[in-house]
């Protein structure tokens, strides 16, 4: 039991150990207590679960506060916010996909929650080399900061344009090298079918795998925008990874609430590249005024007015309007 006391990317063992035994655990009661039987997940069920897992994740963040200082504590929270943010703007693209492919609600869950799977594995592999290019080559952060102010103002200027499922070139990809079914079969992501030239029984890849392939490939596209943001709040490789997987294990949970509210979020992507410009300033801000790095608190401060201007303006200008059914547009 020694390797539970070595250190791994700054910290022991056993703290790696016991948060991903935390993740499976949640895993494992979501998926076979939970969610044993599929079923669609109403607004109300999916506002009590993403309560559930965001005060999880707050409980989790004062335990950094208390093991590891007020310092990692604040730096930890700030990370699962900004998290937690960015990835409502990834249920947009998420509720694209879905619609494109036709997935009926009953089936959503389970992409999502083998996509939260895959995350944790790809987040996993990109938070680590990040956190080795950043300990050998510090001037990356510089290269992070110049990134998220970019696309910051990059998501202001393409804010209002529509963006096509179709045209994704993994898709036309995956569509010409698969064989792919014509319609879903359930809940399956592969199916046994006699080939049309042939006869003989061949395995087909279902719209549900091609609609899995594209929500990870989208968390891979938002992984470039979130893994530098967070580096540049703490280079602490445990404070990164935890923050990132508390706040997208809750994603899933999320999404059948904004899915139906996001046309009442009119101004989020405003405020998601504001605050992207904000976190890459940071260090540029804190070289001009001679400090190591913007304190914790006030890099909280400002990532929670963003967001509540952004919502709160929104809100305000979407009044009046209830939750929308997310429409279903058939694959072509």
């Amino acid at each position: 039991m020694d390797f539970l006391f070595l250190d791994f990317l700054g910290k022991p063992g056993w703290m790696w150990a016991g948060f991903l035994a935390l993740v499976f655990v949640l895993l494992v009661f979501d998926l076979g207590v939970l969610h044993r039987k599929p079923h669609e997940i109403g607004i109300k069920e999916s506002f009590i679960l993403s309560g559930f897992y965001i005060a999880l994740g707050l409980a989790f963040g004062g335990w950094v506060w208390w093991s590891l200082g007020p310092e990692s504590g604040l730096a930890y929270i700030t990370g699962f916010v900004v998290e937690k943010s960015l990835a409502m703007d990834n249920i947009f693209v998420i509720a694209m996909i879905f619609a494109y492919f036709g997935i009926p609600r009953i089936h959503q869950h389970r992409v999502l929650v083998w996509g939260i799977i895959g995350v944790l594995i790809l987040r996993g592999i990109m938070i680590a080399a990040g956190a080795a290019i950043v300990s050998e080559f510090s001037w990356v952060l510089y290269l992070f900061a110049a990134f998220l102010i970019i696309t910051g103002i990059k998501m202001i200027m393409m804010a209002d344009k529509e963006h096509s499922v179709g045209d994704n070139p993994l898709l036309r990809f995956a569509r010409k090298r698969l064989p792919v079914t014509d319609q879903l079969h359930g809940d399956r992501f592969l199916v046994k079918l006699p080939d049309p030239t042939t006869g003989k029984l061949k395995t087909f890849v279902t719209p549900l795998f091609l609609a899995l392939l594209m929500v990870e490939f989208a968390d891979v596209i938002f992984a470039v925008d979130s893994v530098p943001a967070i580096f540049a709040i703490t280079t602490d490789p445990y404070l990164v990874y935890t923050s990132n997987i508390f706040a997208i294990l809750g994603l899933r949970a999320l999404y059948f609430a904004l899915a139906a509210l996001m046309h009442r979020f009119v101004y989020l992507k405003y405020a998601l590249a504001s605050l992207l410009i904000f976190i890459g300033s940071k260090i540029v801000l804190a070289d001009m005024l001679g400090i190591a790095k913007i304190p914790p608190e006030i890099s909280l401060g400002v990532t929670f007015a963003i967001l509540a201007a952004g919502i709160g303006a929104s809100l305000w200008k979407t009044r009046g309007q209830g939750p929308q059914p997310v429409e279903t547009v058939h694959q072509h």
